[in-house]
Formats: structure tokens, C-alpha cells, sequence
């Protein structure tokens, strides 16, 4: 069985640990690491899903290599870094390196179904981040076009959905900036949920993060994993219900069931859990890129 690394280490470089990735600084550059951690209800779990971070970390520079848009992803060749070999082993794989940027503090999300938190508020409002939609919608229903609801990036806990106009009006970012990250977020979403249709995969919603270069506006992050988006088979979609997604929905359904009260340190995940959540996210990676066993 693949080893699970829940954690990296550089010894001598500044790091911030995320959730998932730890991110080494190297200057201009930034070395991204996705180890085999997984999240849910905003707590990192002790149990690590083994292979998770090569995935994601493919399945990002497959889109990086496809998407027509300019992005961070630099190489996954760790040999320019010069590091120690003992060192750079455990990163290979799972590691990529990328030009660093000005983080836009904004999640820039995509909706093209009705899942989720945007579902919990249109039973309620009948809108998805206070954009208005038409009544007598389903859970997963197909919206009609696909719709940018951006949400501020949280240090800790859930980032928080906002209004466009919310967006436009922050000093940080303004009008100009925040039409072109919402045409730019909506045009990538349609480029890849095009690709992940041939692929038998419908990508629900998404989340892309950009920083700016030089005045460009960068597509940074991971992009279009299971991480970042909603996918679902599309065989078995169907509107009306929640179908089964390439995910942690596994771990989620599990901990739900647990007894769990999500205030404290979440329990070790069976290792049925783990097999099973493996086989999702290798998957959607065989599925989307054609490689893998």
C-alpha cells in the first residue's frame, strides 16, 4: 500500500501550512507540497488518504498543461531547488513549483448546479449568493448558465460566500478587477466542465484562486481537483437528490454517522473509509486525464 505523508519538512525555508499543501518560499518561486492530509468540517482529520497528494497534484498540472490561461505552475523537476536527496525524496510527485504572486484574497467560485450551501439558500431565498433564480428548481438542477459567486478567503473555519457587488466594492480589488476575475473564473469553469463531460464527469461547482504578476491576473492554486470542485458521475446524475461525488464524501458520510459533535479532535477513519475514498479520488483522476491504472 502507498505510504501516507501527513507532513513535509525543508529544514531552513519559511513554510505555511495549509490544510492540505504545505507552501515552501524560495523567493520569486514558492514550492507547493500536497501531502495525503484530508479535511472535513474544518478540521484536518488524523487519518491521511495515501496517494492524495500525487492525484491532485496531477491532476492540477494536467489542467495547468490544457487550460488557455496564464498560471503559476512552473515544473515538478525539484532538482533546480538543489536540495538535500533525503529531503527531496518524500516531496517527489506530490510537489510542484510555481512563480509566486499577490495572493487576491477572494475564492472565486462557479456554480453550474444547484448543490450544496447554494441549495440550502435557494430553498430558502430562492437566490444562490443573493443572485435571484428562477422558482420551482430541484436539488442538482442544471442552472440555465452557469453563475460566479465569489467568497473571502478564511485564514481558519469557512470562507464566507459574498455578492459580487460586495467584491467590486472592495478597495482591494475594484470594478475593473473583479469583472475580469469573474469573466475569466467563468470561462475557465466552461473550458473544463466541457473536457470533464467527454470524460463521463460533471463538474457541479468549483473554486479557483488568482494572484497578480506583474499586473496580470495569474491562475494559482490547485485547479479543477476533487479538492476544489463537486464532481459527479454522469451516468448516474439525476435531479432531485444528491448524487454520489469523486470526493471525501465518504469521510464525510462517515463522520456524520460517527457520533462525532465536530467541537473536537475528529476520530480515526476506518480503513474501509480510507480505501474507498482513495478509489474516488483515483478516478476521477484515471477519468479526466486518461492516465493511471
Amino acid at each position: 500500500m502507498t505510504s501516507v505523508v501527513l507532513h513535509s519538512s525543508i529544514p531552513g525555508v519559511s513554510v505555511k501550512h495549509g490544510k492540505v499543501r504545505d507552501v515552501y518560499d524560495f523567493g520569486d518561486e514558492l514550492l507547493f507540497v500536497a501531502t495525503d492530509r484530508i479535511s472535513a468540517f474544518d478540521y484536518i482529520l488524523p487519518t491521511g488518504i495515501p496517494g492524495k497528494g500525487e492525484l491532485l497534484t496531477n491532476i492540477s498540472q494536467f489542467w495547468f498543461d490544457r487550460l488557455a490561461v496564464e498560471h503559476h505552475f512552473l515544473t515538478t523537476d525539484l532538482s533546480r531547488l538543489s536540495l538535500p536527496a533525503d529531503v527531496e525524496a518524500p516531496l517527489r510527485g506530490r510537489s510542484m513549483i510555481v512563480r509566486k504572486t499577490q495572493v487576491i484574497p477572494y475564492e472565486c467560485v462557479v456554480r453550474g448546479y444547484l448543490a450544496g450551501s447554494g441549495w440550502q439558500e435557494y430553498q430558502q431565498n430562492g437566490t444562490v449568493c443573493g443572485i435571484s433564480l428562477p422558482s420551482g428548481l430541484q436539488e442538482s438542477s442544471r442552472l440555465a448558465e452557469p453563475i460566479f459567486t465569489p467568497a473571502t478567503k478564511a485564514e481558519e473555519g469557512h470562507d464566507e460566500n459574498v455578492s459580487f457587488e460586495h467584491m467590486q466594492n472592495d478597495s482591494r480589488i475594484g470594478a475593473e478587477l473583479a469583472a475580469q476575475l469573474r469573466s475569466l473564473s467563468l470561462r475557465i469553469y466552461a473550458d473544463g466542465a466541457e473536457h470533464a463531460k467527454k470524460c463521463g464527469i460533471i463538474i457541479a461547482d468549483t473554486k479557483f484562486e488568482f494572484g497578480l504578476l506583474d499586473g496580470r491576473i495569474i491562475l494559482i492554486d490547485e485547479v479543477l481537483t476533487p479538492d476544489s470542485s463537486r464532481f459527479w458521475p454522469h451516468d448516474t446524475y439525476e435531479v432531485g437528490c444528491s448524487p454520489p461525488s469523486y470526493d471525501k464524501q465518504f469521510v464525510r458520510n462517515w463522520l456524520l454517522e460517527s457520533g462525532w459533535d465536530r467541537n473536537s479532535v475528529p476520530p480515526e477513519l476506518p480503513s474501509e473509509v480510507v480505501k474507498n475514498t482513495a478509489a474516488k479520488y483515483n478516478e476521477a483522476f484515471r477519468k479526466l486525464t486518461g492516465m493511471g491504472a
